[in-house]
């Protein structure tokens, strides 16, 4: 079958390691292509679409979606818009999983305008003197702040988030002491896993940011972790990617829960690309009706 790896027009500056899928795919009988999703071209040429390094979406989510809209009436698409869309908002599916029992890191939701006396409230809130703010709709670390108590550039916070969703947790020094775990899935069966931990006066892990990445066997409560909360994922997801950290209780709190393009470190496990491939065999496999 012939299969579309969705991507964007220009690659450079990130690291993706998605041609590993190629070779697989073709000894299964599946030719795969790298397309951009702002192509104009005819999705039902297609016998199935799979997102992966679509880095740029967050940019311009409404016409992402649009464009997945149309791809999933033409032909098949992983994941599903459905969960693209829930899981497009840190705010929406974070709260989801807090609410059926699974522990993220503390979070403030806010939206509006940025003010000094709020930013102050936010480090009594979480008990923290050191806080991090991201946007809730980002990928790769854009737009994250890192903001020490006494150290606020006010004018930098409003330039950002001023009328912007954004998430604030307190700053986990389990990411730069031990590292950020991130556990792979697909159709929902584990496959590898990744530390990443950031580069020396940093705290982003993405290694367009310098980050460093290698495979790692995570312990047994981490991975029991993952597998309660894949549990809860309807449909199940091509692939999955759960970043997790290690908190003061020796417990894992989700970082985020990646559906959409999550780099799924390919090259840290000889098996993965075989895995994946596989996964994405037994998709095609399944029937499908345009409407």
């Amino acid at each position: 079958m012939k299969i579309a790896l969705l991507s964007i027009k220009d690659l450079r500056g990130f690291v993706a390691d998605d041609k590993l899928l190629i070779e697989p795919l073709q000894e299964l009988g599946h030719v795969a292509e790298f397309v951009p999703w702002q192509a104009k071209v005819r999705w039902r040429n297609y016998d199935g679409v799979v997102i992966r390094t679509t880095w740029d979406y967050q940019d311009n989510l409404v016409a992402f979606l649009d464009v997945l809209g149309t791809i999933e009436r033409e032909t098949r698409l992983a994941n599903p818009l459905q969960l693209v869309k829930w899981n497009a908002d840190k705010s929406t599916y974070l709260r989801d999983l807090e609410k059926q029992g699974n522990l993220i890191i503390p979070s403030i939701w806010h939206s509006g305008k940025i003010g000094s006396r709020q930013v102050l409230k936010w480090f009594d809130q979480l008990s923290t003197d050191e806080i991090v703010i991201k946007p809730a709709v980002g990928a790769n670390a854009q737009d994250t702040l890192r903001v020490k108590r006494g150290r606020e550039d006010l004018q930098m916070l409003k330039k950002i988030f001023d009328n912007r969703s954004c998430v604030v947790q307190p700053f986990m020094s389990a990411i730069v002491k031990e590292g950020e775990f991130s556990l792979f899935y697909f159709n929902g069966e584990y496959s590898h896993a990744v530390l990443k931990t950031p580069k020396r006066r940093d705290f982003r892990v993405q290694e367009e940011h310098g980050g460093r990445i290698k495979a790692t066997k995570p312990p047994a409560h981490c991975l029991q972790t993952g597998k309660t909360i894949m549990k809860l994922i309807s449909p199940v997801p091509l692939y999955t990617r759960l970043d997790l950290v290690r908190t003061k209780d020796d417990d894992f709190a989700i970082v985020e829960l990646e559906l959409i393009e999550p780099s799924m470190y390919l090259r840290k496990s000889k098996q993965a690309p075989y895995l994946f491939a596989k996964a994405i065999d037994r998709w095609l496999s399944q029937t499908f009706t345009r409407t």
